[in-house]
C-alpha cells in the first residue's frame, strides 16, 4: 500500500465534515481550475469575484470562466448537501450548463460534431457515439469498489472522450468531486503548481487510454490537512 493509499485508508467518511470543507476551499479550488486553463487571476481577486464584486484588469471572458466556476461549485454542494447529486446525464448536462455557460460552443448538451487534442495523435469519438459511450461509462464506473478510484476513473474518462466542445476537464474534477463529496471523502484538488506535470501524463493517458499513472497522480494531490480533520 502506497503513502497516498495509507492517507485514504485513514478518512472517516462523512459527508456533511467533507462538504464543510470543500465549501472553505471553494476559492482554491475556483483559483486553481482557472490557472490550469491560463486564466491569470490571483486568489484575492477570486474571492472577491465569488462574492458578486467585479475586479479589473481582466478580460469579460476570462471573469465569466471564473463566476462559471464559482456557480457550478454552488450548485454541486446544493445538490450533495439534499442528497440529489447523481452521477447521471441529466445531472452531468445540469453541472455543465452551468460551467460551460457563454464558453463553450454548446452548453448542457454532447457536443454536436468533432474535435481533436492538440498535441495527441488520439482522436475522440465523433458525436454520434457519445450516448453509447456515456453509456459504457456508467456501466465501467459501477465495477468500483473503491470510491478514489471510481470518482478518477469518471474524470478521466470524461476528458478523454471529450464529450462537450469545452470545458470537459473542469466538468470532469467537478464531477469526480461530486462522487468523493457524496461519499462522504474531502474534495480532490489538482494545484496549478502542478500543471506541467498535468499536461505530459494526460497527454500520455490521451494517447494510451491506460488510468494507472494519471490515477497515481491525482491521489497525490489530495492534501493531508484535510485527511486529519476527516480523521477526527
Amino acid at each position: 500500500m502506497g503513502s497516498d493509499d495509507l492517507l485514504i485508508s485513514k478518512i472517516k467518511p462523512n459527508r456533511d465534515k467533507a462538504l464543510m470543507l470543500a465549501k472553505r476551499a471553494v476559492g482554491v479550488l475556483v483559483h486553481d481550475s482557472i490557472l490550469l486553463e491560463g486564466i491569470d487571476y490571483t486568489l484575492p481577486e477570486v474571492l472577491t469575484l465569488l462574492e458578486g464584486v467585479t475586479v479589473g484588469g481582466h478580460a469579460l471572458s476570462d471573469q465569466q470562466i471564473a463566476i462559471n466556476q464559482g456557480n457550478a461549485w454552488r450548485y454541486l454542494f446544493v445538490a450533495v448537501k439534499a442528497g440529489e447529486f447523481t452521477f447521471s446525464l441529466a445531472f452531468l448536462f445540469g453541472l455543465h450548463a452551468i460551467a460551460g455557460k457563454e464558453e463553450a460552443l454548446e452548453w448542457g448538451c454532447f457536443r454536436s460534431g468533432g474535435v481533436t487534442i492538440a498535441g495527441s495523435s488520439y482522436l475522440p469519438p465523433n458525436a454520434e457515439a457519445l450516448n453509447r459511450k456515456f453509456s459504457e461509462l456508467l456501466i465501467s464506473t459501477n465495477a468500483f469498489d473503491d470510491t478514489y478510484d471510481k470518482a478518477i476513473h469518471v474524470f478521466l474518462l470524461m476528458v478523454r472522450n471529450k464529450f462537450f466542445y469545452g470545458v470537459n476537464r473542469r466538468t470532469g474534477r467537478l464531477m469526480m468531486n461530486g462522487i468523493l463529496l457524496d461519499a462522504g471523502y474531502p474534495p480532490l484538488n489538482l494545484s496549478a503548481k502542478y500543471k506541467l506535470k498535468f499536461n505530459e501524463l494526460m497527454m500520455r493517458f490521451y494517447d494510451s487510454g491506460d488510468e494507472s499513472e494519471m490515477n497515481l497522480f491525482l491521489r497525490s494531490c489530495i492534501e493531508p490537512k484535510l485527511v486529519e480533520i476527516m480523521c477526527e
